[in-house]
């Protein structure tokens, strides 16, 4: 037992262990049951790991009625990371769909004990985040804009109302506190028994030991999966093997970005004053000492996250793969690595000053690059789904369970997720730069959230457009899917340091006179993050025809078209150019690259089509060139007749633009004239350097992403992740011209859409001005109305929005819910 926690400088802890105290939290938790000594050798789903996850996802499909649900645990149940986490749960999230993710769980475990009869430990207190500082303060205030049309409860509570719910708290630094109701803690364990219990109760097969050694793609989509136990040839496979998924990966020539890193948590004896309470103590989040604590039976938990610094990623896992046998280890503890947080700590709850420790787990978690994990169909390797990187499985597992069952039995996600994507990671992710960004991720586990952050470990990447060295020195660049991109540009005098903030900050007025050389002027954008696919062949124009919501467009011809779900959601925006005669190139956005691409090739795989599909977006550069003296510019350059007679809004041409070849697209997203130039990504040099040189007689200059926002707010433009996404519907969002319901192709989602159409809308996108100093819409707030809740904002809005042509009243947008 170490002595308290005034003693805690220069000792190391405890050594490598087999199993600390199971911490119940006061539950009894029941038995494991004894492994099922059946086999199937054929399975509707085969699940790899028997965590927290996986258990939840088999407990899903079982109950809403799949057959043949399989899950292969190589050890035992929860061995890996699930056996020894904290158990904490949280209706909080900064993201807006993953609070609905913790809300599935928290509700899933609040039943689960009744439904299976299995204890699993839930208490749930209530959780509190502190603010001791004033950008704290803002913070809170920021998620409170974004919580009022959430289905859970959060408050923002004064030090008065904190120091009730945790009375042993010294409160004289304490600001506010961001109260969620109904949080708390699970025993992972039980937890994990119970959804085993569920899911044999429904018919799931739960099978170990029977480690997998090897996984063969069949022609037909099928996989044949190996174990000593036996083979079992399975329709889809889903990846939830926690800190050995990268092996699993590799089987099938996958590198996943994934890599285990330490958590230390500690565990106190009895304390008298926590026995003595009448109720259990909200569990507290002190965001600037980095720790949560948690009551656990009469004493307390206390888990920091320390400084990226000082933190430690287990890398020899990633190099040598995981050791034979390690399923329920701990690594030694190393207090020094905490004892600052702990200082910290004592000085907010100083009872801990006079604690013993009689506990220490220091336990493998996997992280992802963003320490967001990775959910669902992964690009490139047909019915291969993955569930890992869960750096919080816990909360996670009962919601993620629901969600990637409904994805699973009905084709398409059941509500937006991107953020969990697996395909928002590339080639471009390397093993240098997961462990930088795993080691910044931990690090900043309690850091300000702020909007539009950028962090800034392992950057750049591979994944530099051929402008990167000439506009890095002048501009703040963004980090878009591996991509460095300029947000916005700096002039001699200005103030070029990354300050984000909850208020207009140092990019604001640059901003504003980018927007002003758009409308005015000329400028020229980097736009080479787009991601871009050339698609050819026999049945080409079918594809696309059945794919896509628009009609196809004529050779010569781009149109803005959408990929639907079968529930006539918006999966994908794309602009689609008919450059010869069943010749395309297709065009998304950087963060959907990898997203849109598996659609397109599973759609064409299950249609039989024969068409070759790349993915150039690696080899393609693209300037946009837009304003009203874009054209006096471009035609100093080029031979071909830029007129608008000759060169029609949405026409598609190859010219060559001083001498670069170049994919011409009249079309900008800013809504002003312009053209997008597509060109070879080592030409982009020399075709920026004649643009700007062509243009100094028409004033032109640099402008940024944050500019062409602006520009595209105006215009009331959608963007695919903000207006729409697999959350709306195309009718609501206002996208009625691009859709034909008339076409006589009949695309995916058109019988939902029409039977959509008949029903009527129940909500539809407005524009709203606003008039504000200092504060300006992110995105997701709630809109209120005389005490009633209106809606919630779809995108960002910036000062100077002229938006008239759609815009509302919040009396009218009263009258219209």
């Amino acid at each position: 037992m170490l002595r308290g926690l005034r003693g805690l400088r220069g000792l190391r802890g405890l050594p490598l262990c087999a199993s600390p105290r199971r911490l119940r939290s006061g539950s009894s938790s029941q038995g494991e049951e004894k492994p099922d000594t059946t086999w199937k050798d054929r399975a509707e789903i085969v699940i790899i790991g028997g965590g927290c996850v996986g258990v939840s996802l088999a407990y899903h499909l079982a109950k809403a009625g799949m057959r043949d649900v399989v899950l292969l645990e190589k050890s035992e149940l929860t061995a890996g990371s699930t056996w020894h986490a904290a158990g904490l749960t949280t209706y909080f999230h900064p993201g807006i769909n993953l609070k609905k993710i913790h809300y599935d769980s928290i509700k899933l475990y609040e039943k689960l004990e009744e439904e299976t009869g299995q204890a699993v430990g839930f208490h749930q207190p209530g959780s509190i985040r502190l603010a001791t500082t004033p950008v704290r303060v803002d913070e809170f205030k920021y998620q409170m804009t974004r919580a009022g049309w959430h289905a859970t409860e959060q408050y923002l509570i004064g030090p008065e109302k904190v120091q009730e719910m945790f009375p042993l708290l010294n409160v004289d630094k304490v600001l506010a506190g961001l109260y969620n109701p109904g949080d708390g803690h699970i025993d992972p364990y039980s937890l994990t028994m119970a959804l085993a219990a569920g899911a044999r109760k429904y018919g799931a097969l739960l099978k170990y030991p029977a480690p997998v050694t090897s996984l063969a793609p069949r022609s037909d989509g099928t996989w044949d999966v190996d174990t000593p136990q036996g083979s079992v040839r399975a329709k889809r496979l889903v990846n939830a093997a926690g800190f050995w998924a990268r092996e699993v990966g590799k089987m099938i020539g996958l590198e996943h970005p994934l890599i285990p890193v330490q958590h230390q948590y500690l565990v106190t004896s009895t304390i008298p004053e926590v026995k003595a309470l009448k109720r259990e103590l909200a569990v507290l989040r002190d965001l600037e000492g980095s720790y949560y604590v948690r009551q656990e039976r009469d004493g307390l938990l206390l888990g920091p996250y320390e400084r990226q610094e000082k933190m430690r990623v287990q890398d020899s896992w990633v190099t040598d793969g995981v050791p034979p046998g390690f399923g329920k280890e701990l690594f030694e503890a190393d207090l020094d690595r905490i004892t600052e947080h702990l200082e910290i700590a004592m000085e907010m709850i100083p009872v801990l000053k006079k604690a013993d420790i009689v506990n220490v787990v220091n336990g493998p978690i996997t992280y992802t690059p963003d320490i967001l994990p990775m959910v669902g169909p992964h690009q490139g390797v047909r019915n291969y789904w993955v569930a890992v990187g869960f750096g919080y499985g816990i909360i996670h597992a009962g919601g993620i369970g629901k969600y990637l069952s409904e994805w699973i039995l009905q084709g398409e996600p059941p509500f937006d997720l991107i953020e969990l994507d697996p395909n928002r990671y590339g080639r471009w992710t390397t093993p240098q730069y997961t462990e930088a960004k795993a080691r910044e991720s931990y690090g900043f586990n309690n850091v300000v959230g702020y909007p539009k952050e950028e962090r800034f470990a392992g950057r750049p990447t591979q994944r530099v457009s051929g402008l990167y060295s000439i506009l890095q020195p002048r501009c703040s660049m963004g980090f878009h899917a591996g991509w460095e991109q300029p947000h916005w540009f700096y002039k001699p005098g200005q103030d070029t340091q990354y300050r984000p903030s909850f208020r207009r900050t140092n990019w604001f007025e640059p901003v504003g006179s980018e927007y002003e050389q758009v409308m005015q002027k000329v400028g020229v954008i980097d736009l080479s993050p787009f991601g871009k696919f050339h698609i050819k062949g026999r049945d080409s124009v079918t594809l696309l025809d059945n794919l896509f919501a628009n009609v196809v467009p004529k050779v010569g011809f781009t149109n803005i078209s959408h990929m639907l779900t079968p529930r006539g959601r918006v999966y994908a925006e794309l602009t689609v150019s008919h450059q010869a005669p069943g010749d395309f190139l297709l065009v998304t956005g950087s963060g959907s690259e990898l997203h849109d691409l598996r659609w397109i090739e599973e759609a064409a795989i299950r249609g039989g089509y024969e068409v070759e599909i790349s993915n150039t977006t690696d080899e393609l550069g693209v300037l946009g060139v837009a304003g009203p003296r874009a054209r006096q510019v471009l035609q100093k350059l080029t031979s071909e007749d830029l007129s608008d007679g000759a060169f029609k809004f949405l026409q598609v041409k190859p010219l060559k633009v001083a001498h670069v070849p170049v994919t011409a697209i009249r079309i900008s997203y800013t809504g002003e004239l312009g053209w997008e130039l597509y060109h070879r990504r080592e030409d982009s040099p020399a075709l920026y350097e004649a643009l700007m040189n062509a243009g100094q007689e028409e004033g032109i200059a640099d402008f940024g992403t944050y500019a062409l926002n602006v520009l595209r707010l105006e215009k009331a433009f959608r963007a695919w992740g903000a207006e729409m996404n697999c959350d709306t519907n195309p009718l609501e969002a206002g996208l009625e011209p691009f859709v034909k319901l008339d076409k006589p192709a009949d695309f995916i989602g058109k019988h939902a859409l029409r039977q959509i159409k008949a029903s009527g809308l129940k909500r539809r996108l407005v524009c709203l001005t606003l008039a504000t100093d200092d504060v300006d819409p992110e995105g997701n707030e709630s809109v209120w109305y005389e005490g009633k809740l209106l809606a919630r904002f779809a995108a960002d809005l910036l000062e100077g929005c002229n938006t008239s042509r759609s815009e509302l009243t919040l009396k009218e947008l009263a009258a219209v819910n």
